[in-house]
């Protein structure tokens, strides 16, 4: 039996798998995680199944379940209650377009909501859903704003674990207590949280989660996962379906269809196979980390930069708190991407994002980021940029 393999609960170790962050600052995890030795070999390793076998279809599906596993692992769900997707938006799709709108017709949002999955929201209205969405005020959603909204109407919640546009953390938690008390099904986006947060599906009590791979997976684009939480049920079968939504996918029976009770029902066709490599690399990373140590050496980074910028008087559209701020500090800007842009000229990647600069941090990350982006930030403001 093969041992456990070792925890990473020293920062410096763990930025030592990223050979490019000798060279440069990497602030922008909240859109692409920074690229580790075990994701270059990873793919090199897909390339070597092309090169030496041509089709390797079991050793790409074996893969494929050792993501749907990883990813289990990483939130403390079931691999059954896992799903292999393309991407979060048709997570979303499938938890979403399988609810009935007809006795409850109202699904939940917030304005902090990823749009890729807002708008999925909205493609319901046609089958009678009316979408209510819980506003902010300065980039903070008030808790009774969404306690409120949530009534015997609601058929489907949705509330980020961690907003893209500012880090916020929302009260996930308690929106999903009162969404059970009100017999409605709930729906968490934890895109910007699974890889840095503690997540644990079960103390959350949600129906469905989804995320990806690519950010603070630290995999890459093509592959996401949707938790659905066994037992629940759809009103409506799967729309979006294919062969690898069936219970046995090897039937290729093209005259019968079924679902079975597995996640694995809202899977449509062929996964992608590169993508699963590089989820499999960021997820052997992620699941040896002791999520407390991760956080508090985040929520350190994050307090710094925070810190130095508004003694330097920049603005900024994240909180303060440090209880609401998530891995990453938002800077108001005016031309955010003119900013990015110079400061990726320094070697420091950070993601503009409307007019917001957005510098996320991972665990990788250390004090020496922190100064950098501080100090070039001040010297943009000096060059009069």
């Amino acid at each position: 039996m093969n041992a456990a393999p070792t925890a990473i609960t020293d920062p410096s170790l763990f930025r030592g798998y990223f050979p490019s962050l000798t060279e440069h600052v990497h602030l922008a995890s909240c859109s692409q995680g920074a690229p580790s030795r075990q994701l270059g070999d990873a793919l090199a390793e897909y390339q070597r199944t092309l090169e030496v076998h041509g089709s390797a279809w079991e050793i790409w599906m074996q893969q494929v379940e050792q993501a749907r596993r990883g990813f289990a692992r990483l939130i403390g769900a079931e691999p059954d209650e896992v799903a292999v997707l393309s991407n979060a938006s048709e997570g979303a799709f499938q938890a979403a377009s399988t609810r009935s709108y007809t006795d409850r017709p109202r699904i939940i949002t917030t304005d902090m909501e990823f749009p890729s999955i807002a708008h999925v929201w909205l493609a319901q209205r046609p089958r009678g859903a009316e979408v209510v969405h819980i506003g902010q005020t300065d980039g903070r959603v008030r808790t009774e704003d969404y306690l409120d909204a949530i009534d015997e109407r609601a058929e489907l919640v949705s509330v980020p674990l961690v907003s893209y546009r500012n880090g916020l953390v929302l009260p996930t938690r308690e929106v999903i207590a009162r969404a059970k008390q009100q017999g409605a099904t709930t729906f968490v986006d934890a895109y910007q949280a699974a890889g840095v947060h503690h997540i644990d599906v079960k103390e959350l009590g949600c129906d469905f989660l989804v995320a990806g791979a690519l950010k603070y997976v630290l995999g890459i684009p093509g592959i996401a996962f949707l938790y659905a939480r066994r037992g629940v049920r759809d009103a409506v079968a799967p729309q979006l379906t294919g062969w690898f939504g069936r219970d046995n996918p090897y039937e290729f029976d093209p005259r019968s269809i079924d679902h079975p009770a597995r996640a694995s029902r809202y899977e449509s066709g062929t996964p992608s196979i590169p993508s699963a490599y590089g989820a499999n690399a960021g997820l052997e990373l992620v699941n040896r980390l002791d999520a407390p140590t991760v956080h508090e050496h985040i929520r350190r980074l994050t307090q710094a930069l925070q810190d130095r910028l508004l003694a330097a008087g920049e603005r900024l559209w994240s909180p303060t708190d440090p209880a609401a701020r998530g891995p990453q500090v938002a800077l108001s800007e005016d031309d955010p991407n003119k900013l990015a842009a110079w400061l990726a000229e320094r070697r420091i990647a950070t993601s503009p994002r409307g007019t917001i600069l957005r510098m996320s941090f991972h665990f990788y990350n250390d004090e020496s980021d922190v100064d950098a982006v501080a100090a070039a930030i001040t010297d943009y403001r000096r060059s009069g940029s």
